[in-house]
């Protein structure tokens, strides 16, 4: 098939395309590369800041126009596929459509079903956006609301999902927002992972547990990662003869990349249900995740044995001590990461995965 991925979220489309590729299709990314991220594509659709920006990226979205047609299979990262206002990419999906034979949506983040079911209707027993019947009420969580509720954002959003031929949600979390409303078009597909040449399931180190952790500058309450990290940190002062805590501050992938080698374990999301790309890529290397991993993470994916997440519930205290737990207790760790290899192999390996899409795509 010829397919033509648009967008970028951690990683997920330029992963899916090397699997893709494997399996002989022939495969176009076009993306900004997630922004400070830079992940790869094949044509670059990054925006200058300011309103000059804008008119360039516009005129070149027009002029790559030839490029984005005639494919077999479109699919969008996020009904915000392009770096422009929701109103100019009315017209931009409706020539995608025009022009190539079917459009898929990708629900791998932030939008008007995530941010609404989770408001309102509450699939879930914490999210970004609630902690049970209670809203959150911090600045980024209004922030988003504000942006994706009543407004062409959500008129956009809510246009694609029933115009396209099917929706791919890449979290537990996502499915439970998406499939209630659209039963019959809604499919959850694992993150694809590209397993390393090589990993460890031994300590990093005999004398310190290496503990991990990267945060956006832009979505470090949002996530919680500032409160995982205010945990860390605090177990690192009492704890410093026993563990060493290596902090990654909003740096491209590749040097994120690097910075996680050599950990024990990595902390990541405070309110998921499911590990996202980061820590899914530190387990295919033998590194542990402390995060997501609720019961439904295991069911949705009908994993019976293997459990190797430590889940945390969403308090500076679950978090304080489920990481004080590891560094108690490092023989845990290398079956810890034994099973972490494990399940990635399983469930995400990158040419599985790219198998699992085509499938859909097909239905």
């Amino acid at each position: 098939m010829k397919i033509l991925l648009l967008g970028e979220y951690s990683n997920v489309h330029a992963t899916l395309a090397e699997g893709l590729r494997g399996l002989g299709h022939h495969v176009t990314v076009i993306s900004n590369g997630d922004f400070f991220k830079d992940y790869p594509r094949d044509i670059d659709v990054s925006r200058k800041p300011g309103k000059l920006g804008g008119i360039l990226l516009l005129a070149k979205l027009y002029t790559l126009l030839p490029k984005m047609c005639g494919y077999d299979v479109v699919q969008l990262i996020n009904p915000m596929f392009f770096e422009l206002k929701a109103e100019r990419l009315f017209w931009f999906y409706k020539w995608l459509r025009k022009h190539n034979k079917r459009v898929f949506l990708g629900a791998f983040g932030m939008d008007y079903y995530w941010v609404h079911e989770c408001t309102y209707n509450k699939p879930l027993r914490y999210s970004d956006f609630n902690f049970g019947n209670e809203v959150r009420k911090d600045p980024e969580a209004v922030r988003y609301q504000e942006d994706w509720l009543g407004t062409a954002k959500e008129r956009l959003n809510k246009y694609i999902a029933e115009d396209c031929d099917g929706i791919i949600t890449g979290l537990y979390e996502y499915w439970a927002c998406y499939h209630p409303v659209f039963k019959d078009k809604t499919t959850y597909i694992p993150f694809p992972i590209r397993m390393p040449a090589s990993c460890s399931t031994e300590r990093a180190s005999k004398s310190k547990v290496v503990l991990f952790i990267g945060i956006n500058r832009e979505r470090s309450a949002y996530k919680g990662t500032d409160i995982m990290l205010r945990a860390a940190q605090d177990l690192h002062a009492h704890y410093a003869h026993r563990m060493k805590l290596n902090i990654a501050e909003s740096v491209p992938f590749d040097e994120y990349r690097q910075m996680m080698e050599g950990s024990d374990a990595i902390l990541d999301q405070l309110y998921a249900y499911t590990p996202s790309m980061n820590p899914l890529l530190a387990m295919s290397k033998g590194i542990i995740c402390i995060g997501g991993g609720e019961p439904e993470n295991y069911e949705i994916i009908n994993e019976t044995e293997l459990r190797p997440i430590i889940n945390v519930e969403p308090t500076y205290e679950s978090v304080y001590h489920e990481v004080e737990q590891l560094v108690l207790h490092p023989e845990r760790i290398p079956e810890l990461k034994r099973q972490s290899v494990e399940y990635i192999k399983k469930h995400h390996d990158f040419m599985k995965v790219a198998m699992q899409y085509v499938d859909f795509w097909n239905r």
